[in-house]
């Protein structure tokens, strides 16, 4: 995995806390949904990134 698409995978799952947070702190479920999708969006890229970096290997 390339430290570019780490770090990009790192800020979407940073952006998804952020959208999960504020969407529980005003009581917006659906920004809070969004957050938590995002954040699970950046983890299967994050896993399939790691499988392409161990048949490389």
């Amino acid at each position: 995995m390339s430290t570019s698409d780490k770090a990009e995978n790192k800020g979407e799952e940073l952006k998804g806390k952020v959208k999960e947070s504020a969407g529980s702190a005003v009581g917006n479920e659906s920004l809070e949904a969004e957050g938590k999708a995002d954040q699970s969006k950046s983890s299967i890229k994050q896993a399939g990134e790691k499988v392409k970096d161990a048949f490389k290997s």
